[in-house]
């Protein structure tokens, strides 16, 4: 069995200050179970499937679905500002450079610049439709459809506005009654200044968030195989070899940052070892306010869903 080993281009964090750094983050659970695309879709639907759960996407055509890094630092802005303002209506920032830093970006202009970029993405993310399954038994339920509520006004000022860089450029965006009660109710605490560290890459943000959120209920030694990581984290990677080595590459990342998860690579899958988890306890302590800036054994359990 082999001991993953931790990069040396990433520092760890001390997630013990994070609420008191003004660091503390949120993801929406569904999304730490069904990821988003890490690379441009070929097609305008999407589907991602782990144990119980399934998420399925679909965009306009001529549009696309969202996809890499930017979307899940927007998606974790949004949902760290409702779950600290308990209200879906969510302001993005002074101005296109402001939202941009509030995700940990450098403002860069031109086609090829972080602007445009973030332009994109958040047009594909808000008219791309959600929809998240649960099958439990022979029953099933499903929650949450589109991001924003149809028509919202502040996403068609955010188109219009956001090329030109106004002066005066407060938009806002309201979440859907779905999706928001979604996050509210159950969303992942994350360290903000470990996802700015990861913020090139959205397999090693996708890691770091399970990984925190799985060893925060671990129990006992777990192994779960390579394929049902890939069904979870990469099933658009092709070969299951070609997953596997951009999964473990990642993951060095993560450790970079997280050095306390103890896991380690067999052939087999990747073995969970109980550890603590990145964020202590945080119960009733939310702050309120806008959301930060930037920022095997042999007993080892066959897992094969991720939840």
């Amino acid at each position: 069995m082999a001991a993953m080993s931790h990069s040396k281009d990433l520092f760890p964090v001390e997630s013990v200050d994070a609420l008191s750094a003004g660091a503390l983050g949120f993801m929406p659970r569904l999304l730490v179970l069904t990821t988003l695309p890490h690379r441009r879709p070929t097609s305008h639907r999407f589907e991602r499937v782990n144990g119980q759960h399934s998420l399925r996407m679909s965009s306009p055509r001529r549009i696309g679905l969202p996809y890499g890094s930017y979307p899940r630092l927007i998606l974790i802005y949004l949902t760290t500002a409702a779950v600290r303002s308990k209200s879906r209506e969510i302001e993005l920032g002074r101005s296109p450079n402001d939202f941009a830093r509030r995700l940990g970006l450098t403002p860069i202009s031109g086609k090829r610049g972080t602007v445009y970029r973030l332009q994109d993405q958040l047009e594909r993310l808000f008219t791309t439709r959600l929809n998240w399954r649960f099958s439990k038994d022979s029953s099933s339920h499903e929650s949450g459809h589109g991001l924003i509520i149809t028509g919202d006004t502040g996403l068609q000022f955010l188109r219009r506005v956001l090329p030109r860089k106004p002066a005066t450029w407060r938009p806002k965006v309201v979440l859907s009654r779905a999706i928001f009660q979604g996050i509210t109710r159950s969303s992942v605490p994350i360290d903000l200044r470990a996802v700015h560290q990861l913020k090139h890459s959205p397999l090693a943000i996708d890691i770091y968030i399970w990984l925190t959120h799985r060893m925060s209920y671990l129990r006992r030694p777990s192994l779960i195989p390579w394929k049902a990581l890939q069904n979870q984290f990469g099933a658009d990677y092709g070969r299951l070899s070609d997953f596997r080595r951009k999964f473990l590459l990642s993951l060095r990342l993560v450790l970079g940052i997280y050095d306390v998860a103890r896991v380690s690579s067999r052939d087999q899958g990747l073995v969970l070892l109980r550890s603590p988890t990145h964020l202590p306890s945080i119960s009733g302590q939310v702050p309120a306010g806008p959301p930060p800036y930037g920022f095997q054994p042999k007993d080892a359990v066959i897992d094969k869903s991720l939840d």
